[in-house]
């Protein structure tokens, strides 16, 4: 029998708080924190009190809410100035978005996902071509409704999908496959083809091609994806962009082995 991990609950409730901004994307007041937490308002006081005494959180004095703190922008800015992943990948993603003038993200699995698959945007390109959504770095967004996303669970291991299996999937288009049925049979066929596609998917008018990349397992590490307006990507171009796409991850995955 595998043994239950010992959890320290104010560690815990610290990590909820800095998570559950992180996935609103705005500022937030204690009241409305308590409420999404189910945590009383004295307990998310003495929390945030303490996150903000370190950094990790600030209070805007303007409307009393707070965001995340400056001190969390440090140590992400450090694990990717120091990531050998992002190291080895910025060149082929900024040659790629170069020659295409599209947006290219780098992403890995959310490990520490709930409800559904996510996965991390650790990198990106931007394009000079202004796309209406280019999520930031650090961001956490959906698999089932990503190429990059798609990718990943894809060359995932089978135990990361087996724990989500019969969540719900949110749709965010009328074309967001959220039937866990054939979702399970697209993985299928991205396996076989070696690459991943969102077809507007999590916005109307945006596609995105995506391909793996490998370290020395059978698991992919990381995707990599290129991104814009359907009518560009779903072109006359779009085999040669797929192909692209899987050359360069494979040429990525051969530096990382």
């Amino acid at each position: 029998m595998s043994k239950e991990p010992e959890i320290i609950n104010s560690v815990d409730r610290a990590l909820d708080i800095l998570l559950l901004l992180q996935q609103e994307g705005k500022e937030m007041g204690v009241t409305q924190i308590s409420t999404h937490l189910g945590m009383y308002k004295s307990t998310v006081y003495r929390t945030i009190n303490t996150l903000e005494n370190k950094g990790f959180i600030q209070q805007n004095p303007d409307n009393g809410k707070y965001w995340l703190g400056m001190k969390l922008y440090s140590l992400g800015m450090l694990i990717r100035e120091k990531s050998h992943l992002t190291s080895v990948t910025y060149p082929f993603a900024k040659a790629l978005s170069e020659k295409y003038r599209e947006v290219v993200h780098i992403s890995v699995l959310d490990k520490s996902a709930e409800g559904y698959p996510k996965h991390i945007i650790i990198d990106k390109v931007e394009s000079q071509q202004v796309l209406s959504l280019t999520p930031p770095i650090g961001s956490s967004a959906p698999c089932h409704s990503s190429a990059v996303g798609k990718c990943l669970l894809a060359f995932s291991p089978e135990h990361y999908i087996e724990k989500f299996l019969g969540n719900e999937l949110p749709g965010y288009t009328n074309k967001t496959v959220t039937d866990w049925d054939k979702l399970i049979i697209e993985l299928a066929e991205i396996r076989k083809q070696g690459y991943a596609v969102d077809d507007e998917e999590l916005e109307l008018g945006l596609t995105c091609i995506a391909g793996p990349i490998f370290g020395r397992g059978s698991d992919a590490i990381a995707a990599l994806s290129l991104s814009g307006p359907t009518s560009r990507v779903k072109s006359d171009r779009f085999q040669e962009l797929a192909a692209e796409i899987i050359k360069t991850t494979k040429l990525i995955s051969s530096k990382l082995r």
